[in-house]
């Protein structure tokens, strides 16, 4: 099954060129882009949220933004999200070790490869995805100083970015698409959520 439901017969061209782009930029079938095409603002505003989210920067690396949005991914327990954005995340200097971490099976707090700005990032992770979300000042504080105001938005509209696309993705029963297949250590069925 591609989901709970069905993309529409007919795509609008400007749609259809987007949903292409897509496809042929992953390698696979954008399932979520297809099915939001039953409502074209909705899916032209996803098209542009996704566009225009920050996954190049100068100030932050791409190992962090990829850190964050995994760590995002197992929170929010989006088997599509933990497949794409686990993709190729040994390319980003992610180690197993790490991902054990990610996913809660190991306290990020014990991983010494991750620096002290990765780990307040993290924490920033998990207190975002909560409900409610309450931030204590001394976290306010540590935040502060391990990233300037342009980064806090980056890093907060990136967590919001993936809580976005899990919620949207789960709610239309969207399964991974296959990014990471045979990848043991991001295995989809045994993630684990935390609680």
């Amino acid at each position: 099954m591609d989901g709970y439901i069905k993309p529409p017969h007919r795509i609008p061209l400007l749609l259809r060129l987007g949903i292409w782009f897509a496809e042929k930029s992953t390698g696979k079938k954008m399932l979520p882009a297809r099915l939001l095409s039953w409502v074209p603002k909705t899916a032209l505003g996803s098209g542009v949220l996704e566009a225009l989210v920050v996954h190049k920067d100068k100030t932050i690396s791409q190992r962090l933004l990829k850190l964050v949005r995994i760590q995002t991914s197992f929170i929010v327990s989006c088997p599509f999200c933990i497949d794409m954005n686990g993709l190729d995340y040994a390319g980003q200097g992610i180690s197993e070790e790490e991902i054990l971490a990610l996913r809660n099976i190991k306290p990020y707090t014990d991983v010494d490869s991750l620096n002290e700005r990765e780990k307040t990032a993290l924490e920033y992770v998990r207190l975002i995805s909560q409900t409610p979300i309450v931030f204590s000042e001394p976290f306010i504080r540590k935040l502060r100083i391990a990233f300037d105001e342009r980064e806090i938005v980056i890093l907060a509209s990136t967590i919001a970015q993936v809580n976005y696309w899990a919620r949207l993705i789960q709610a239309l029963g969207i399964p991974p698409a296959g990014f990471s297949t045979g990848c043991d250590i991001l295995e989809i069925n045994a993630y684990q959520t935390l609680k």
